[in-house]
């Protein structure tokens, strides 16, 4: 069938060349620019109330503004869009080629790779889409052109939505495909970017298996049932391509990969090469600090020698107990605390000792500080094994090398060796 017919006064009609739910594609010659063009006729239902066909009107008119948003090599640019007879029309680029659906129909299921190279040009169109705020929500094998020449286009944005616009399908129209439709959408919910990847996903598992994976029987609600319950049979013919298949088949959107994501799986398998997608139920989560690197690996806290025993309390303080055998280069650290810590020790009998009894509470002369009864001294001393200023690989240094002598400085909190107090005996004195 051909026809002569000018659509607004510049588009003039020529023969059909495809045809879907929502209208007639023809190819058709600009008499401006003197180029073939396609013109899409929006087909209304016939009986539609005023509403009704107003509504319809609006979804083209729709169309053509999400679709000209988009300039992607691999989606069908719209140059225009008229109206004619109360008809709305959508003018757009010509591409001579064979859909998608029409190819599996001519050759059967087609190769992997091949199959492998049309998903990802797609996928690149629609990754473009996802980037400007559109979801397509009706990808399925008679929306994708493939010319001989290997070039891919998606087409027909014709009841896709942008991201947060009001639909004009909220009277009830089902927009979409059942047999590749995701399983959110078939419950109801709302599109998102993940609903085109898991449509895309169920069009190349038909090109490459021969048929989607729930079917396409006569009774839509039959097929929307099986949708939701999301059980995908593993491809038998997909080869490398599998997996990327299951992952973009994902029951839950959050488990799918990004548009891009899926691009790029799909570019590697048609390259021959591995993907780099990991089905979504084998991702590894990582776990805390997992840097390798960056780990620190700490030796097990030492023990630390006993408290010393005030003189009167009971015992005599007793020297610290035998440690495990330290590495070699701690050897003298752990010496020279244990040496200081023996002589302080030491020092605190010897204090004790001269004083008088526990119960004698007498201030030792010039000194102005009173001893309780019964209380160990306020002194604190270095346990061995206790980490210090000179410790190696601790966060500085005196130059030592890590060793202490008993000549160094003490820290704070610590009694440095050295006479005893006004007033009090040296160690061991009677």
């Amino acid at each position: 069938m051909s026809s002569d017919r000018l659509i607004a006064g510049r588009y003039r009609l020529a023969d059909p060349i495809g045809s879907g739910a929502m209208g007639v594609v023809w190819r058709a010659s600009d008499v401006r620019l003197r180029r073939t063009v396609a013109v899409k006729q929006l087909l209304l239902a016939p009986g539609l109330t005023k509403a009704q066909a107003l509504e319809a009107k609006m979804r083209a008119m729709r169309e053509g503004r999400i679709a000209a948003r988009l300039h992607h090599q691999n989606a069908v640019t719209v140059f225009d869009v008229a109206e004619e007879d109360g008809q709305p029309w959508l003018v757009m680029e010509y591409v001579d080629a064979q859909s998608l659906a029409a190819l599996m129909r001519d050759k059967g299921p087609l190769e992997p790779r091949e199959v492998a190279r049309i998903g990802a040009k797609v996928a690149a169109a629609l990754a473009a889409a996802h980037d400007a705020g559109i979801v397509h929500r009706d990808v399925k094998p008679a929306n994708i052109l493939v010319a001989d020449n290997g070039t891919v286009k998606i087409t027909d944005f014709g009841i896709s939505r942008a991201v947060g616009d009001v639909t004009v399908t909220s009277t009830g129209f089902l927009a979409g495909t059942p047999a590749y439709l995701s399983p959110e959408i078939a419950r109801g919910e709302d599109p998102e970017p993940a609903s085109d990847v898991f449509a895309l996903g169920s069009t190349l598992y038909a090109a490459v298996e021969g048929a989607p994976p729930f079917g396409e029987g006569d009774n839509p609600l039959a097929v929307l049932h099986s949708v939701v319950s999301a059980k995908v049979p593993e491809p038998k013919r997909a080869e490398s391509l599998g997996p990327v298949l299951m992952s973009l088949l994902a029951a839950d959107g959050a488990d799918r990969p990004t548009m891009r994501e899926a691009q790029q799986a799909l570019e590697a398998v048609a390259d021959g090469r591995s993907a780099a997608l990991v089905p979504a139920a084998t991702k590894v989560l990582p776990q805390p600090g997992a840097d390798a690197a960056a780990t620190t690996v700490l030796s097990a806290p030492e023990k630390t020698a006993p408290a010393p025993t005030p003189a009167g309390a009971g015992s005599t303080a007793k020297t610290p107990a035998p440690q495990p055998k330290p590495g070699p280069l701690r050897d003298r650290r752990i010496w020279a605390v244990a040496a200081a810590a023996v002589l302080v020790v030491a020092v605190i009998i010897g204090l004790v000792a001269t004083s008088g009894s526990d119960d004698n509470h007498t201030a030792a002369a010039g000194d102005g500080t009173t001893s309780a009864p019964g209380q160990p001294s306020a002194t604190a001393f270095a346990p061995p094994g206790a980490a210090t200023p000179d410790a190696p690989g601790g966060s500085s240094s005196n130059g030592a090398g890590g060793s202490a002598s008993l000549g160094s400085p003490v820290p704070s909190g610590q009694v440095p060796p050295g006479p005893a107090p006004s007033g009090a005996s040296p160690p061991g004195a009677s």
